[in-house]
């Protein structure tokens, strides 16, 4: 039987500016907006969850979410937030799992056994900026950003970053489905020659995700994917389709984190975890279930250069 119990409901928008723009496929990206609610018990213990929006994802947008927030009113109970609808994922991972910490279900642990995927900025920066990220942490895997240069520009950076990079570096290349298939050829057959390569993130826009079966028939290098698996209903019907690969999961965009949860382990998914430039209300949570899950791959959330 439900909780029938009523919490106290508050919420705060959020903007925090980027330290430098992160452009990606999808365009120029400066502010990140969101907002942070706060639950609130009857012996006064207090809880958070955050909305990130990511519309270009396929979430709902920060107005949308707004609109939900103010027509809650200042008390919410667990039926409210069951019926939270999926056109409203970022609304249904910030109140479930403010709802879920409450009962400690979600409390924040010690997450010291994470490694970290790190990302770097486009194009011939990257072939600086790695090294002020080896200053000031322990650097394992690194991400970088393609699809927005033309391919032999990308392929010809990708080539000196293979050299300079230490030995012991993995690299991950994510294209934010901004390749065509003959460039994502082009890349696949330089990338089968480069040990360091993790995966290659999500080469094609989702609507061709045969051709990624294809792809990932035809050449070593691994395949993650992502703006494909945007939603948790994306998520179900890819596997349901077969895919092997892996699966980038946007948690605080994904809707219920608890229905995600239990999804990624009855089908025992190969995950990696990533951020969508959230605050740490959101990170914590999220951080959280990649250690419940227990993957060895680092998890997307060294954003460091941006924040």
């Amino acid at each position: 039987m439900r909780d029938k119990i009523t919490k106290e409901f508050q919420f705060e928008v959020y903007q925090r500016r980027f330290k430098q723009p992160l452009y990606t496929s999808h365009g120029v990206w400066q502010v990140r907006t969101g907002i942070i609610v706060t639950l609130i018990d009857q012996a006064g213990v207090v809880s958070q969850g955050e909305i990130a929006p990511l519309p270009w994802f396929g979430s709902e947008t920060q107005a949308q979410a707004l609109e939900f927030c103010q027509q809650l009113g200042s008390a919410i109970t667990q039926e409210d937030i069951d019926f939270i609808p999926d056109s409203l994922p970022c609304c249904q991972f910030a109140l479930e799992s403010a709802w879920l910490n409450l009962g400690n279900s979600y409390a924040v642990g010690q997450t010291q056994d994470l490694d970290f995927c790190y990302l770097l900025p486009l194009g011939k920066r990257t072939l600086t900026s790695w090294q002020d990220l080896k200053q000031t942490q322990t650097v394992k895997t690194c991400k970088w950003k393609i699809g927005v240069l033309p391919i032999a520009q990308e392929i010809e950076i990708l080539l000196q970053l293979d050299r300079i990079l230490p030995a012991e570096i993995k690299l991950r290349l994510d294209a934010n489905g901004g390749l065509n298939l003959s460039s994502a050829r082009q890349l696949f057959s330089v990338t089968d020659t480069l040990s360091r390569i993790e995966f290659i993130e999500q080469p094609l826009a989702p609507e061709h995700l045969g051709e990624m079966f294809q792809l990932s028939q035809a050449y070593d290098t691994a395949i993650a994917l992502d703006e494909s698996v945007a939603s948790f209903r994306q998520l179900q019907s890819v596997h349901h389709q077969g895919w092997q690969g892996l699966y980038v999961i946007k948690a605080a965009i994904m809707g219920f984190p608890s229905k995600l949860m239990h999804f990624c382990q009855i089908h025992s998914l190969d995950v990696v975890f990533s951020s969508v430039f959230e605050t740490e209300v959101a990170r914590n949570v999220v951080l959280k279930m990649a250690q419940e899950l227990g993957h060895d791959r680092a998890v997307g959330f060294g954003v460091q250069l941006f924040w």
